[in-house]
């Protein structure tokens, strides 16, 4: 299945703020990137050195540099490398405790919708625990082309344009397929302060 590129193109202006005005109201606070390294400077300033972090899988991370520098600088206490090295047949309860409340959750998104609600696919789900509840802090980095009209045209979204390509992704990097076997819409969030999109007025990732 070849990937829908009506969801490829980037939203304007006036769908970002409209976009952006209507997450400040659901309780996620929202800003606004001119490019991907502006972005990753906000993401910085947002996640202190020293702070404990779990990554999602996230193609956006990896393009903008953060994923090496969380995993891999000596900077940050990053918990991904730590639960790869586990062994999960004798040390998966230490991997769920640790993955399911970190200080700090990054990642993406797969859609954003313009009354403000966010749509995230997983095949594994190990993500969205964090996400829905389990983090105290969530930062998420997510490309202007990820704005949407609708929660309907969201699903469309992840069906019909992420899901063909993250499938070819996986593919290359591990010779596996990849699923849409658990999707949280996020709504609202109650917490204050926890939550930060930043929408970046570029493509990134999926």
């Amino acid at each position: 299945m070849l990937p829908n590129k009506e969801f490829a193109r980037l939203a304007g202006t006036e769908q970002i703020e409209r976009t952006a005005r209507a997450l400040e109201a659901n309780g996620i606070h929202t800003l606004v990137a001119r490019n991907g390294e502006d972005a990753k400077r906000m993401f910085f300033e947002l996640v202190p050195e020293g702070s404990e972090v779990f990554l999602g899988a996230s193609v956006t991370l990896e393009k903008l540099g953060i994923r090496d520098v969380i995993d891999n600088s000596g900077k940050y206490d990053a918990l991904r490398p730590k639960i790869f090295a586990m062994n999960r047949e004798t040390q998966g309860r230490e991997m769920r405790k640790m993955g399911g409340a970190p200080d700090y959750a990054a990642g993406s998104v797969h859609a954003v919708t313009e009354d403000g609600h966010v749509l995230i696919a997983s095949k594994t789900g190990s993500q969205l625990g964090p996400y829905a509840s389990g983090a105290g802090n969530i930062v998420w980095v997510v490309g202007a082309q990820k704005l949407v009209k609708d929660v309907s045209e969201g699903l469309r979204r992840i069906e019909e344009y992420c899901r063909p390509l993250e499938d070819e992704h996986m593919h290359q990097l591990y010779n596996i397929g990849t699923e849409v076997n658990k999707i949280l819409i996020f709504n609202k969030e109650f917490r204050p302060n926890r939550v930060t999109m930043i929408i970046v007025k570029e493509e990134l990732g999926f």
